[in-house]
């Protein structure tokens, strides 16, 4: 009689929690398509605005009256933008790659090493994190001039090639790799480079793309030190180029948009095609921070 009672009550019981759990995921829904919405719509307003006229540009209205494809290809007839986003990707490549690199090792060393103060050594690097980027210009800048790399890719390069926040990101990633793989490469006689290079690196593979993809994107879109460093327009990365678009005269608020919308396209197409990688190394690095 007591169990025919309890198998009558169960559904009545698990109803309400069901109908919990249904309205908490529609909430949660809501939320993300609403969060969604208001991330899109200021590029869905960017693309609409490249294809206005001037005078459309400054109306409230969203949608041109007629698309005007060649905003695009008038682009390429005001400002070399070939050779602005060449030199974008080139500095933000570089940077990329040295930025990966640096940031491994010192994350290997603060994750994989023993040594007399690691920790504490970690933590005061951790907290030039805190350091806003302003406070650190004017001494980045004092630097390349007194090494007379004012005017180059190479001071554009230089101080963006060591980061705190890579070393942390790795550093966490690293630490959720069990350390017996360590140890049974010194066993078979690898050294510690060895052991860095053939186990540990192609471990952190979702890392690596995400600290990646997170440096192209930052640099590629890098404005005000470019600005500083720069002073032969042929140097120019596209960020500072798009400034032909607001001169004195008045702002081609319609050119700028198109050249802008063009310039995201790299990133767009990066994303798509390394986008499981990606996601999968926030996912980890999240779980194990």
């Amino acid at each position: 009689m007591r169990t025919t009672d309890e198998t009558l009550t169960k559904p009545l019981e698990s109803l309400p929690a069901r109908v919990r759990h249904w309205s908490g995921g529609m909430g949660l829904h809501g939320v993300m398509t609403v969060l969604s919405l208001a991330m899109i719509l200021p590029f869905a307003w960017m693309v609409l605005t490249s294809l206005k006229t001037l005078a459309e540009a400054a109306d409230p209205a969203w949608l041109p009256h007629t698309a005007q494809w060649g905003n695009y290809p008038e682009v390429f007839r005001v400002i070399p933008f070939l050779r602005f986003a060449a030199n974008s990707l080139v500095v933000a490549g570089w940077v990329t790659l040295l930025q990966v690199f640096t940031s491994a090792l010192a994350a290997y060393s603060f994750a994989r090493l023993d040594w007399p103060g690691r920790d504490r050594v970690f933590f005061i690097y951790l907290g030039t994190m805190m350091l806003p980027g302003l406070v650190m210009l004017i001494p980045n800048y004092e630097i390349m001039v007194k090494l007379g790399l004012v005017d180059s890719y190479l001071g554009l390069v230089l101080p963006a090639a060591f980061s705190a926040f890579g070393t942390f990101l790795l550093r966490q990633f690293m630490l959720g790799i069990p350390r017996a793989l360590d140890e049974a490469a010194e066993i078979d006689g690898a050294s510690k480079w060895q052991i860095f290079w053939t186990v540990i690196m192609p471990l952190s593979r979702p890392g690596l793309v995400t600290l990646a993809i997170f440096t192209l994107m930052g640099n590629y879109h890098s404005f005000f030190w470019p600005l500083v460093m720069m002073r032969t327009v042929d140097k120019y990365t596209l960020p500072v180029g798009l400034l032909f678009f607001d001169s004195e005269h008045g702002q081609a608020t319609h050119l700028l948009m198109a050249a802008v919308t063009m310039s995201v396209v790299p990133l767009i197409v990066l994303f798509v095609l390394l986008q499981r990688q990606f996601i999968r190394g926030i996912q980890i690095g999240a779980v194990k921070g």
